[in-house]
């Protein structure tokens, strides 16, 4: 059995990957205190934006059945995540202005950092060998991660779409005594 030792260069990664991680989430939790408007109307866009990346990916390099089948697999388990991401996202109406407000949840925030991780461990053991013992592909591990994000992304916006709007249809309804 083969054991790979880490290079020098591998640990270099881990902790550019490390600081670039811990930075961008300073950043986000800072600007998590604040709330920011939430638009129904533009919500359908970064999904779109992914989709016609798949798109254009699964056309340029269709994947196999395995790929279609492991594919299909990741978009089910990413809408799955992105459902309960979306759910953790505070979304508030307005009284007066019935204007949408949304507010990241450090719960949503923390369900990211969890899935980078268990991305990164992923990369760790399918660097050694098990990637080879598999039989997996560069190409099938992107594709996999590519439904995933769409599946995910689609999923969240689509929670709070229908979350917001049931919310804002709440808010509108005249008050019977």
């Amino acid at each position: 059995m083969q054991t790979h030792a880490a290079q020098p260069g591998q640990w270099i990664g881990y902790v550019i990957s490390t600081v670039i991680v811990v930075v961008v989430l300073a950043i986000r939790m800072r600007g998590m205190k604040r709330t920011r408007p939430l638009r129904l109307e533009t919500l359908w866009v970064i999904p779109a934006i992914y989709a016609v990346f798949a798109a254009v990916m699964f056309m340029q390099f269709p994947p196999g059945r395995l790929g279609w089948l492991f594919s299909g697999l990741a978009l089910l388990v990413g809408s799955a995540l992105g459902w309960q991401r979306g759910k953790m996202m505070r979304i508030t109406v307005d009284a007066e202005t019935h204007k949408l407000n949304q507010q990241t949840s450090p719960a949503a925030m923390l369900f990211i950092v969890v899935l980078i991780g268990v991305r990164f461990a992923a990369r760790d053991l399918l660097a050694g060998s098990g990637a080879y013992s598999l039989h997996l592909s560069t190409m099938l591990i992107t594709d996999v991660l590519i439904a995933l994000a769409v599946g995910l992304f689609a999923t969240t916006r689509l929670e709070m779409y229908l979350r917001a709007r049931r919310m804002l249809a709440a808010a509108r309804a005249p008050v019977t005594a």
